[in-house]
């Protein structure tokens, strides 16, 4: 008798033991495909970027979303961009009337093509919404850079230069208000290595939409020449007071460290690289110097600054 009870309390010490594997082994599955779960959602989270009702800067929403190949992804991105959800308080980037015709993935640069209802927008609008179209969508793996065209045409920027490929760096990812920043393409004149020639540098800058292009031009040029052999043709500690364009005369306002920099660079040199960097944007036909307020000043006492001056492409070399 004595014996039947330890064979069953044997019996049963093992039934419980198994019970308690089984449970661990239930307890780690369930774990393990929570983890799996919490992965594979946030390998599937995106953050799209919408405006905030005042249309002046882009706020942020999560997104889990259900596509997993790129074209797919693209399309349910964009349709989270263009209809807002109703339990947050934001307006979508793109314009009502636009539509995003078809798309085209070539290695890691997807064009948008979109129809000419895009470029219905300001300029203001347009580069949130450049950005909010770039921040969101080059999230997808595969995807680094976007280009957007509209009528089949590149898209033009407020300068009528083509915008280009664009990626999330471009932007800043506090893009505070609507004087965001764009990229431009300037073409500058600086002095050749014997400070006789002009040469030309082409050369692609980030800027806020506040600031001026003519302001933009002459700031690089007191930043001086990237390529190597070239020469600076003004000083770097001179300061633009103030610059305007009235009729296509852009007026310069320079302090008096601009008359004397003591670069081995000829007088011509120094002003026609200013006249003829200027003269590139289509706003600006003659430049007028001043120093401290005043136009009646000799420039390195060979040159009067008293005079409207025109565009003059014999100093630069191989023209």
């Amino acid at each position: 008798m004595e014996k039947g009870r330890t064979k069953t309390g044997f019996f049963r010490t093992i039934t419980f033991l198994l019970f308690l594997v089984f449970l661990l082994l239930c307890g780690c599955q369930r774990g393990n495909g929570g983890e799996d779960a919490s992965s594979e959602a946030k390998e599937n989270t995106y953050t799209i970027y919408y405006l905030n009702t005042n249309m002046t800067k882009m706020s942020e929403v999560s997104y889990e979303a259900l596509g997993e190949d790129l074209s797919s992804l693209v399309w349910e991105l964009y349709d989270q961009l263009l209809n807002v959800p109703t339990d947050v308080d934001v307006k979508s980037p793109l314009p009502a009337r636009s539509e995003l015709q078809r798309i085209q993935w070539e290695s890691n640069v997807l064009y948008l093509y979109f129809d000419i209802n895009y470029t219905m927008m300001n300029s203001s609008h347009e580069i949130l919404c450049r950005a909010a179209l770039t921040k969101t969508l080059t999230q997808i793996s595969g995807v680094e850079y976007i280009n957007i065209y509209t009528g089949d045409q590149p898209l033009m920027d407020s300068q009528g230069n083509p915008v280009g490929m664009l990626s999330a760096g471009d932007f800043v990812d506090s893009i505070s208000d609507v004087n965001a920043f764009e990229k431009s393409e300037l073409t500058l004149y600086f002095a050749d290595e014997t400070g006789e020639y002009l040469v030309e540098e082409r050369r692609e800058v980030m800027h806020s939409m506040n600031t001026s292009m003519e302001r933009l031009v002459v700031e690089q040029l007191l930043e001086g020449p990237e390529y190597a052999g070239y020469k600076a043709t003004l000083p770097a500690e001179a300061k633009l007071l103030n610059i305007s364009v009235t009729d296509n005369v852009c007026y310069l306002n320079f302090d008096s460290a601009f008359l004397y920099s003591g670069l081995d660079v000829k007088e011509e040199i120094s002003l026609y690289s200013v006249i003829d960097s200027l003269t590139q944007l289509t706003t600006v036909n003659r430049v007028q110097f001043s120093v401290n307020g005043s136009p009646a000043v000799m420039f390195r006492d060979t040159i009067s600054l008293n005079t409207l001056f025109e565009q003059n492409m014999d100093y630069v070399r191989g023209e």
